[in-house]
């Protein structure tokens, strides 16, 4: 069972301080149990679910509404106990509570309270049960500040971790740092002796390119030192042998022989720089002589 105890005032004794008990079970909508008590006196009521639902028809409320503004106005949260108003008479013995707006109030409820006959038990026990409260919430309060302590070191201990992990990762990139400035001074140093060595096998490679070849000119004069057919003394033919071809081309009967006539020119052209060729040729005009003059 759920119990709530609050403090509250009422309309017709605002100085007097009075102590409203409710407990129920599962929800407030299904039934619940108050009392109210000024220390002296106890009075006490049982409402059923049926009433409170009563009441809800009667103020043409749906029944969920009502059991949210009848829960804030019997367990008032903190701040919220100023916009309910609650009035009982020690007389009638009837207990109501109202909702007070901008500048009107509606009744949220009214219920018909009865005399404890033994308020002492009933004070008794309401205070039992405000110090086994305290009790609990202090060791809440308690568990809670050792955990907070505990966040508090393991917070203190990642704290110093990861300040030491900082500094070890900037000693590291320094140490990395200096690492490659010490790399790639040897690569620029490396890539400096290159380029110096390439330079110089460019200067020493330019003046032989510059300086003309002297093998070439010999071979270039060789090609005029070759003689002619009149100088290397090879037999020419004479005009009365060209005059006779040219007779015999003449003919409708005979074949066309230029093709041979092409040949043994080139042949005693070349007589004189072919000297071994020159034993062939000859016997083959001699046929083609023989042949030709019968």
């Amino acid at each position: 069972m759920e119990r709530k105890v609050s403090r509250i005032s009422l309309a017709s004794e605002p100085n007097v301080t009075y102590f409203l008990q409710v407990s129920w079970e599962g929800t407030i909508g299904s039934g619940f149990v108050i009392t109210l008590t000024d220390g002296h006196s106890a009075w006490t009521a049982k409402v059923s679910e049926s009433e409170i639902a009563q009441e809800a028809d009667d103020m043409a409320m749906e029944q969920e509404k009502y059991m949210d503004e009848l829960r804030r106005a019997l367990v008032p949260e903190s701040g919220a106990a100023g916009a309910y108003k609650f009035i009982f008479s020690k007389d009638t013995q009837h207990f109501s509570l109202e909702k007070e707006l901008k500048d009107v109030s509606f009744r949220l409820g009214s219920f018909n309270l009865d005399k404890v006959t033994n308020p002492t038990e009933v004070i008794r026990e309401l205070i039992c049960y405000c110090l086994d409260t305290i009790a609990e919430k202090q060791a809440k309060n308690e568990h809670l500040q050792k955990e907070n302590e505990r966040l508090l070191r393991d917070w203190t201990d990642v704290q110093g971790r990861f300040e030491k992990c900082v500094s070890d990762k900037e000693a590291l990139e320094a140490d990395l740092y200096q690492r490659f400035i010490l790399v790639l001074n040897e690569k620029k140093t490396k890539i400096r002796s290159l380029l110096s060595e390439v330079q110089q096998l460019e200067k020493s490679t330019k003046p032989e390119r510059e300086t003309p070849s002297s093998d070439k000119i010999p071979e270039e004069d060789g090609l005029y030192d070759g003689s002619t057919d009149e100088e290397s003394g090879a037999p020419v033919l004479g005009a009365d042998t060209l005059d006779k071809d040219d007779s015999l081309f003449s003919s409708p009967d005979v074949t066309d022989i230029a093709p041979s006539r092409k040949r043994r020119h080139r042949m005693q052209t070349n007589l004189g720089t072919e000297p071994k060729m020159a034993p062939q040729e000859l016997p083959l005009q001699e046929k083609e002589r023989c042949f030709f003059s019968r």
